[in-house]
């Protein structure tokens, strides 16, 4: 991660500009310290009252300047952001809830758990990426091409202790969603997808309960390759107590499709993480990235998606259930803007 800016505008003084220093004899205005929020309008405080106390809508993330006037007062470098935004981030009242990918890259320590979860109310709650040493099949080279075998490749024991343990002492009861997100397979496994259903058996039914430390946490799986998405799979959720994380990924079905794996797993939590908007097709990240710039505006609405996502989150959250629901940047060019359309969405029925 990089070091912080220097000049970053959140030191800075308020310039001769500001109206109070237009006035003769008035003392120099300053930029109030720390990272602000944006103030909320109407609808937002509208619909965050309207939704379900049950339902967690977030974002993947939170350090990016373009969302200045969205989320944030104010311009701010991306590492302050990282480590000082998320509390101004969860002051908006509709973001209950964020992604933690960083995780996906280095196993974070306790430490780190914690000093997130002390910027953020007690209701609010985080999903969590496993690390890729346990969740990628492959030990990947800087361009992301796989290497060589990863023989710690869904270990009981490294899950645990990477993730799971220094997960539940940091965030404890904030903890919503701790995601196994399992990388694309090589051909060579997806041709024996019954011995990866029986690693991915072992792992889960290994793991300790997080009933005691998050009574409302759930461990869910996601995949990249279809192949996963099988009633042996589901078997393996439902006896091992883990739940599906409904992945809106390009390499995968659509969301009208994934329905009947979501309806195998019911009654239950829905955790979802909306990745990547279909149009960039299963490679298209870096195309996005290009495309969505600073992720100020929503350039490529996706209501089909949105709207049976709502119906989604609105029947679990009917029948009692939590409903964790994290987008990403790439889902439609913007992701509080996509937030906000879907709370819409939800509240509108």
């Amino acid at each position: 991660m990089r070091a912080a800016d220097p000049g970053s505008a959140d030191d800075a003084p308020a310039t001769a500009a500001d109206p109070d220093e237009a006035v003769p004899g008035a003392p120099p205005k300053r930029r109030r310290a720390g990272i602000q929020p944006q103030p909320p309008d109407d609808e937002q405080r509208a619909l965050a009252a309207a939704l379900s106390p049950r339902i967690w809508l977030g974002t993947s993330s939170w350090s990016y300047p373009g969302w200045q006037g969205i989320v944030w007062e104010g311009r701010h470098g991306e590492s302050n952001l990282s480590r000082n935004g998320l509390g101004a981030y969860a002051a908006q009242p509709l973001q209950r809830a964020v992604s933690i990918d960083r995780g996906f890259y280095q196993s974070l320590t306790a430490s780190q758990y914690e000093r997130y979860a002390q910027q953020v109310p007690e209701d609010f709650r985080f999903t969590v990426k496993a690390p890729s040493v346990v969740t990628d099949a492959q030990v990947r080279g800087e361009d992301g091409r796989g290497r060589q075998t990863n023989t710690a490749f869904l270990d009981p024991r490294l899950a645990i202790q990477e993730f799971i343990e220094p997960a539940l002492e940091g965030l404890a009861g904030r903890i919503g969603a701790l995601v196994f997100q399992l990388s694309p397979l090589p051909l060579a496994m997806l041709d024996r997808m019954p011995e990866q259903l029986d690693r991915l058996h072992a792992m889960l039914a290994a793991l300790p309960s997080l009933r005691d430390a998050a009574p409302e946490g759930v461990v869910a799986v996601e995949v990249r390759d279809p192949e996963w998405l099988t009633p042996d799979f589901v078997a393996v959720l439902k006896d091992t107590g883990a739940r599906y994380c409904l992945g809106l990924h390009p390499k995968l079905p659509t969301i009208e499709d994934q329905l009947p794996l979501l309806r195998a797993m019911w009654p239950g939590p829905l955790v979802c993480r909306w990745n990547l908007n279909r149009l960039h097709g299963p490679f298209g990240y870096e195309d996005a990235e290009k495309k969505y710039g600073e992720y100020a505006e929503m350039m490529d609405p996706d209501p089909g998606t949105r709207a049976v996502l709502a119906k989604v989150i609105r029947a679990t959250a009917d029948a009692g259930q939590a409903a964790y629901v994290t987008i990403s940047n790439h889902a439609e060019g913007s992701a509080p803007l996509s937030l906000r359309a879907l709370a819409r969405r939800i509240v509108e029925g």
